[in-house]
């Protein structure tokens, strides 16, 4: 067996998570060597049910169709001892030591942010997180949510707009889309972004998952910020874990009246930055790194605020019809590196509308 197949089979034995698996990683020196380290060795360092799974070799079968799933085009398998595993992620608490990828894998290496919220969003809040996903985007950072309904599928959809694409983190084998609902934007994310999963393929939704999955969103980013939240949603949990991990912590306030608005005033008063903009976030995180080679740089006009000369071209490029981005370019004879921005900027303004297929509409 080699030592990547110990690694896959120790990583995928029930109840071997990762704590267990970095002690005995520590403890043996590698995966082969735990593997074969035998019941008495391993009993002083896992629970007598997980030393039974070892003994069983429980973790055989999953390896092996993780590997042969790693095969097929854009699918990889990413390991602790990979040059390309994210520094952020492997220094956060519990960094898990094998994690199923499908899409850009150079994704890993670019500027992460969390765009998090509620299952159930508000129109509102579904548009609020969908213009900021894009904003960040724009400026270089790759988006980081969970794939689920509401606000996640919302920062996703926005972020994939832009330069900096994004990131789902899923908590499910990475074989199965849940909800159902998002299938077509799994599958966007496949080809245009990346999602991870630490789970064997074929594993369902369990409540169980969840919380896993959102320490590796928290662990992955700069900073996470939560958009819309009730006390009890699932996205405070990333939050806290955020906290944990050394990152920064932001939320959007909303209606006193609304029920959705309560998890983000409480995450404000307990200290997280109260954010009304873009602006607000690169304050508290800063902008990006530019990522490497092909990728165009963001123009430094809409770096700040954008060039007002330059703004009103493209309205006047746009007319009052809705008109697709190609278009558009052809028509002020800018890059889309340099355009975004500048829409971005006017859309906050009132001024442009995003429509469905990547058109746009002047509105004044």
């Amino acid at each position: 067996m080699s030592e990547r197949s110990a690694w896959a089979t120790l990583a995928l034995t029930p109840g071997v998570g990762p704590a267990a698996f970095l002690r005995l990683i520590e403890r043996f020196g590698s995966a082969s060597a735990a593997l074969g380290a035998g019941r008495t060795a391993w009993s002083t360092l896992v629970p007598r049910e997980t030393a039974d799974a070892l003994a069983a070799e429980a973790g055989a079968a999953a390896a092996e169709a993780a590997l042969a799933w790693s095969e097929q085009e854009g699918c990889f398998l990413l390991t602790l001892l990979d040059d390309d595993y994210p520094e952020r992620l492997a220094q956060s608490p519990s960094p898990p030591p094998l994690l199923f990828g499908r899409g850009r894998r150079e994704l890993l290496a670019r500027d992460m942010l969390a765009v998090v919220g509620s299952r159930k969003a508000s129109a509102q809040g579904a548009q609020s997180a969908h213009a900021f996903a894009r904003a960040l985007s724009a400026q270089g950072y790759t988006v980081v949510s969970g794939l689920a309904a509401g606000i996640d599928a919302a920062a996703h959809q926005g972020a994939l707009e832009a330069l900096g694409a994004s990131i789902a983190v899923v908590g499910t084998g990475i074989d199965r889309v849940y909800p159902a609902s998002n299938r077509a934007l799994a599958h966007r994310l496949a080809s245009e972004g990346l999602i991870l999963s630490e789970f064997a393929l074929g594993s369902g939704p369990l409540a169980a998952h969840f919380p896993q999955r959102n320490r590796i969103i928290a662990g992955l980013c700069r900073g996470c910020l939560v958009v819309e939240a009730g006390t009890e949603s699932g996205s405070l949990i990333t939050a806290r874990l955020a906290l944990e991990a050394g990152r920064e912590v932001m939320a959007v306030p909303g209606s006193i009246l609304s029920p959705l608005s309560r998890g983000c005033h409480r995450l404000i008063r307990e200290g997280a930055r109260l954010v009304e903009s873009a602006d607000d976030i690169f304050d508290e995180v800063g902008r990006p790194a530019l990522p490497p080679a092909a990728d165009a740089p963001v123009a430094t006009a809409a770096e700040e605020d954008g060039d007002d000369a330059a703004c009103t071209a493209i309205l006047d490029a746009m007319g009052f019809d809705p008109v697709d981005l190609d278009t558009l370019l052809g028509r002020v004879g800018l890059t889309a590196a340099a355009i975004y921005p500048m829409l971005l900027a006017l859309e906050m303004q009132g001024r442009v509308a995003v429509l469905g297929g990547n058109r746009y509409q002047r509105l004044s």
